[in-house]
């Protein structure tokens, strides 16, 4: 089945209708036996996906990669309003990453979003709620394409043409419940101080959860003890660089960071 379905409604009338019954349509015409493995990060966008394969009627099972460095409100409300999706524990948290690799993840070195998000969904068909509106680099993605580091698995991207005044549309209009966070300014969620929110993003974040930037402070404290053979001297002077070197890397301070 293509994706230029006969509509039974007019897009320039009622244009987020057509895009939920293309949603639909995606999801119905690549149904696996086994069902979809939904990736359901607690965001916006995995709210509007469980709920067109509720609306598509097809079988799935959801899962969560638990980061350590997510916003509480966010595994408070994932808990209490997505009760069937699965939350998976990574066996290292996020500072014992930071120990073990001997310096902090930083845009060109991601390796946080290999151990602690990509891993799940092998050999199985992934609905993801990736959209093109998020970035250049979405943009250049596929409605169904394989994942090019695990060629078992393959995502459906089944919102990928919606836009995020789409999202919130159809939020509003089926009143799906979403994480209070939004309300308070933020457009994205993901990892609390992720580099690739820029320098701008991580002190905001320092701000709001200081606990967190904390627990950044003792682990590159450990990671020095780690690897007496560092430059750097203190915990101390680890933060200021990785706070700082967004600002030598880009002068793009507003990169959105690349969450499912």
């Amino acid at each position: 089945m293509t994706d230029d379905l006969i509509l039974t409604v007019d897009e320039k009338t009622d244009p987020l209708r057509v895009k939920i019954q293309r949603s639909i349509e995606r999801l119905r015409a690549h149904e696996p036996q086994e069902g979809y493995y939904v990736a359901d990060s607690f965001g916006k966008d995995s709210c509007c996906i469980l709920e067109l394969c509720k609306m598509a009627n097809v079988r799935f099972d959801s899962h969560h990669n638990l980061t350590t460095v997510d916003p509480p409100e966010l595994i408070y409300f994932g808990k209490k309003h997505h009760p069937g999706t699965i939350i998976h524990k990574p066996e290292m948290n996020m500072f014992q990453l930071i120990v073990q690799e001997g310096v902090p993840p930083t845009r060109f070195m991601r390796y946080c979003c290999k151990y602690l998000k990509e891993s799940g969904g092998a050999g199985r068909l992934v609905v993801t709620g990736i959209r093109w509106a998020e970035s250049i680099k979405r943009s250049k993605r596929r409605i169904i394409e394989a994942c090019y580091k695990d060629k078992s698995k393959t995502f459906v991207n089944a919102i990928i043409d919606w836009t995020t005044e789409d999202v919130w549309q159809f939020i509003r209009k089926y009143e799906i419940p979403y994480c209070n966070l939004y309300n308070e300014g933020f457009h994205r969620l993901g990892c609390i101080m992720c580099p690739m929110q820029g320098t701008r993003g991580q002190l905001s974040d320092a701000e709001r959860w200081p606990k967190y930037k904390q627990a950044y402070l003792r682990a590159f404290d450990r990671m020095l003890q780690a690897h007496p053979d560092c430059t750097w001297k203190t915990a101390e002077e680890v933060y200021n660089w990785w706070i700082g070197v967004e600002q030598e890397c880009t002068q793009d301070r507003l990169l959105p960071f690349e969450d499912q």
